[in-house]
């Protein structure tokens, strides 16, 4: 064996946690409602990258770093924490026509930025670094012969259950989207909501010690 113990113990908690709301939950949702399916599965896939880059830096030690070197971490909160708070005075500041015209034509949003927010978003939150590190070690043997192997496969189990997660959230969020046609100004006030969770969730991250 790779040196993990307890698995079903580690799967049955990754789900639990999967399905916490987050700021990734926020995103996903507000880029289904505003885009349809499509543009709602390409944010997952933005997501799941960066849930990926934070398991290779997890098992390289590279989040050890993040998490020992004070100026690193503030560094990384406050560029997620500026960069959420972007996105959010984005909704925000939007005019109400183009809002409405967005819902109208989910293209505006085309399916590259969606991927790269959601990339960015995930990557620049400096706590979901401290998650990897904080809880797959407690399912690893200290003695493991392949320690980074079993960083890999654990970190691999929690991205694809909480893959799977995100694309149930995108696909039902993504069959309001014909309400959301039909009533364009209730997309302006979800927008408007979900641009004020950014700002909030944002200024939450920027006064993390």
């Amino acid at each position: 064996m790779i040196g993990i113990h307890d698995f079903w113990l580690f799967l049955i908690s990754g789900v639990l946690l999967n399905l916490t709301p987050g700021q990734d939950t926020f995103y996903i949702l507000g880029r289904s409602i505003a885009g349809g399916a499509r543009v709602g599965v390409v944010s997952v896939l933005g997501i799941t990258t960066g849930s990926i880059v934070h398991t290779i830096a997890a098992a390289l030690g590279l989040s050890a770093l993040l998490a020992a070197s004070a100026l690193a971490f503030a560094i990384v909160k406050f560029a997620g924490a500026a960069y959420l708070i972007y996105l959010g005075g984005k909704m925000l500041l939007a005019k109400t026509t183009a809002l409405a015209d967005d819902i109208l034509s989910p293209h505006t949003l085309n399916y590259w930025a969606a991927y790269r927010q959601g990339v960015l978003s995930n990557v620049l939150n400096p706590k979901v670094a401290l998650f990897f590190i904080a809880f797959l070690p407690q399912f690893i043997d200290a003695n493991a012969p392949h320690k980074v192997l079993a960083f890999l496969t654990l970190g691999g189990t929690f991205v694809f259950t909480g893959a799977l997660w995100c694309l149930v959230l995108a696909l039902g969020a993504a069959r309001f989207r014909s309400f959301f046609v039909r009533n364009p100004s209730a997309r302006v006030i979800v927008d408007r909501t979900v641009g004020g969770l950014f700002v909030a969730l944002g200024v939450r991250l920027a006064v993390t010690r």
